[in-house]
């Protein structure tokens, strides 16, 4: 029976850990790579749309050479390739940590725009068409942040080459969030609840006086205010509507579409 002391042991157990940091799956290969190359290898992937993968080279080219272009334009990518992988959260995240550490970076413009795409999302549309959902029935918060960070572009950039792309965004969320309180007054109208009705159209006219949906709004204070017997406060109401929308389809019974208002703009 053979016996072992301790040096051997100690001897043996060396070799195995020795052997274990050998493995092939451990072996970096990119440990010899400068901050070009990494780079290079990281766009490929991003080509591919292998964005993981694109993930961790520019992470490593950061770690490895933080200070310079590179390093810089890592960070962007990171953020880009997350919203691409369809990770808001991270995306956000990123592009945040970006704007932090280089706020007067001539790319930051750009950083403030991915941001906002990140909450903003363009499929919502086609979503909603497919699962019959208004856009307005769903939670605001999103809009009302891409919004924002839209806004912030705007004004600190408005000369910037994304700085239309977000005021046109910018109205279609406003328009999205006009929809929603009237969404929410109708939902109260259908259960009687007249008076919180009146206070949400009161709210979408005064917040959005420009959006599309302030002549449903109007239509529903006149409708309220009828409900509760508040004759001038309905006449009044009516008055401000005909003169705004003298041909509204309401006065006929409402839109004869049966479209979302946000498919029909």
């Amino acid at each position: 029976m053979a016996r072992f002391t301790l040096g051997s042991l100690a001897v043996i157990g060396a070799l195995l850990l020795g052997g274990c940091g050998l493995l092939p799956e451990q072996i970096d290969e990119t440990a010899g790579w400068n901050a070009q190359k990494l780079y290079s290898e990281a766009k490929n992937y991003m080509a591919e749309g292998s964005y993981e993968q694109a993930i961790k080279l520019f992470e490593k080219l950061e770690a490895r050479f933080p200070y310079g272009r590179y390093a810089q334009q890592a960070q962007i990518e990171v953020a880009y390739a997350h919203y691409k992988s369809y990770e808001p959260a991270l995306a956000i995240a990123a592009a945040d940590r970006f704007i932090k550490l280089h706020p007067n970076h001539p790319n930051a413009d750009y950083m403030y725009y991915l941001k906002g795409l990140a909450t903003f999302n363009e499929d919502l549309g086609l979503l909603a068409g497919l699962s019959n959902q208004d856009l307005s029935e769903r939670d605001p918060k999103a809009a009302q942040e891409s919004f924002d960070t839209f806004g912030q572009l705007v004004n600190r950039f408005p000369n910037s080459r994304y700085a239309e792309d977000a005021r046109q965004r910018m109205q279609y969320l406003v328009n999205s969030l006009a929809q929603h309180e009237v969404h929410v007054a109708r939902y109260y109208f259908k259960r009687g609840a007249y008076v919180a009705t009146i206070n949400r159209a009161q709210t979408t006219i005064k917040t959005y006086p420009n959006a599309p949906a302030t002549e449903e709004a109007l239509f529903m204070l006149v409708k309220s205010y009828d409900a509760l017997g508040m004759s001038d406060l309905r006449d009044d109401a009516e008055r401000v509507m005909r003169k705004n929308f003298p041909n509204s389809v309401y006065y006929a019974g409402g839109p004869k579409d049966g479209r979302p208002w946000w498919q029909l703009w």
